[in-house]
């Protein structure tokens, strides 16, 4: 009488009707305490204490059906809450039912669950030797992954690779492996696939392939996220590795802290400089092109000289890789195009840049390039180097009358220059020339800028 008022004071306390039926329970009174459970699940059919309660308690009195039936309004009525089928399906077990085990299962899947659930149904097949089946579960899992979750964990193929290694099916294995790698691409590349792929690989004896999952990764993933991944690539090489492969997770070693540094202050040039002589020295063109776009992307924020002299070496050093080691003179003409398109002319220029293109020109045997090229910048940027060198390559070409008409025009634009008055009259003399020599040094002194004696 007493549990009867205290449900009819407050029938929302479902702890009153649960002590209320272990009362009644106690008394063996299974059929009051069914009927009290039944009575509180209409007040709350969504207790899930109420619900594992009243299973219990069949379970306990050895009740099969009964607790077969209320598992089965269990996870009809809630089929989200997993610890009913945790149970349920622990229960048929516990009897030997695997086949009713296996079809609680089922069902539970058909709702989708939680990563948990699967393994939970895997390894269950596994404790009575179901590889295929077990497979099989994998197999769903993973499609249920592809479809439903939008950013799958590589866990769930790791942990289907080791199942098929953990039961010599080394091929299948590998097979789980090459498809992870694809169906994660580059975009979504993480670290813990390739170290489990890699120990694989070493378990079989496969050091090459070892060797290439490593670069491939190391390669393709940003370095802060590869730790783990070079951790174990130079644990690998000194356990197995030749002294060029030592030499690579040296390099790679290098490569990944010139990597942090530029990263940190992409207008740090020196570091750029010698990232740049390593992968010149140790990798393809294409890797180190990629490197050099890099570097030379990062512009000087200041139109100010001071602030490109270091800068403008890196276009040099491209250019010179691009003519001299990769052998591709049309690329090294870009690049010399770029740069010289790239400067700000107006402000400042750097007459090396120009002298080292047309020097390109003339040994690809491109005359008319190289003048072009020398004569627009001293239509651009007129500066006494660029004149010196556009001479002293007419020279060179015994070219005398183009010498004349540039010394004119240096001349014009630098009259104070007493070196390119002399100079230009030693030409005369040498050309034997004597009267326009004298008419030279004439002019020269009568120049207002020139009267000083101190020059």
């Amino acid at each position: 009488q007493t549990f009867e008022d205290n449900i009819r004071k407050n029938r929302t306390v479902i702890s009153n009707w649960i002590k209320y039926a272990q009362w009644e329970e106690s008394l063996k009174e299974i059929q009051r305490a069914r009927s009290i459970y039944e009575r509180a699940l209409d007040v709350d059919y969504r207790n899930v204490t109420l619900w594992l309660k009243y299973a219990e308690m069949e379970m306990k009195n050895r009740q099969v059906n009964h607790a077969r039936n209320i598992w089965d309004r269990a996870i009809t009525t809630l089929p989200r809450v997993n610890q009913f089928w945790y149970k349920y399906t622990y229960m048929e077990e516990m009897l030997g039912n695997v086949a009713g085990s296996r079809q609680v299962f089922e069902r539970w899947m058909e709702w989708q669950p939680e990563e948990q659930a699967w393994h939970s149904y895997i390894n269950f097949e596994l404790r009575y030797k179901e590889v295929d089946r077990a497979r099989t579960i994998y197999e769903r899992y993973i499609l249920f992954t592809l479809l439903v979750i939008v950013h799958p964990d590589v866990k769930n193929w790791i942990k289907y690779a080791r199942f098929e290694e953990k039961h010599s099916y080394f091929a299948h294995a590998r097979k789980v492996y090459e498809r992870a790698v694809e169906f994660f691409g580059e975009e979504h590349m993480d670290e813990h696939l390739y170290v489990a792929f890699a120990k694989f690989e070493e378990n079989q004896k496969e050091f090459e392939r070892v060797r290439v999952i490593y670069k491939y990764a190391l390669d393709r993933i940003p370095k802060q996220e590869a730790q783990n991944l070079f951790k174990n690539y130079t644990i690998f090489e000194k356990k197995f590795g030749d002294r060029r492969g030592i030499e690579d997770i040296i390099v790679s070693k290098r490569r990944f802290q010139y990597e942090e540094e530029v990263k940190a202050n992409p207008h740090n040039y020196d570091a750029w400089f010698d990232y740049l002589r390593l992968v010149e020295s140790d990798t393809d063109a294409e890797t180190v092109r990629e490197v050099y776009e890099r570097a030379i992307a990062n512009v000087p924020p200041i139109q100010e000289k001071r602030h490109w002299k270091r800068y403008i070496y890196l276009w040099i050093n491209y250019a010179l890789y691009e003519e001299l080691e990769a052998k591709a003179s049309k690329r090294t003409r870009q690049v010399y195009q770029a740069c010289i398109e790239l400067l700000p002319h107006k402000k400042f220029t750097f007459a090396k840049i120009w002298l080292l293109y047309a020097q390109f020109e003339i040994r690809q045997k491109n005359l008319p390039l190289a003048r072009r090229a020398l004569g627009t910048s001293i239509g651009k940027c007129p500066k006494n180097k660029l004149f010196k060198g556009y001479i002293e390559l007419e020279l060179q070409l015994r070219e005398f009358d183009r010498c004349r008409k540039l010394y004119e025009k240096f001349l014009e634009f630098a009259p104070e220059n007493c070196t390119s008055w002399i100079k230009f009259a030693e030409l005369e003399t040498i050309l034997g020339d004597i009267d326009r020599a004298r008419a030279i040094y004439d002019l020269a002194i009568g120049q207002p800028r020139l009267d000083m004696p101190e020059v």
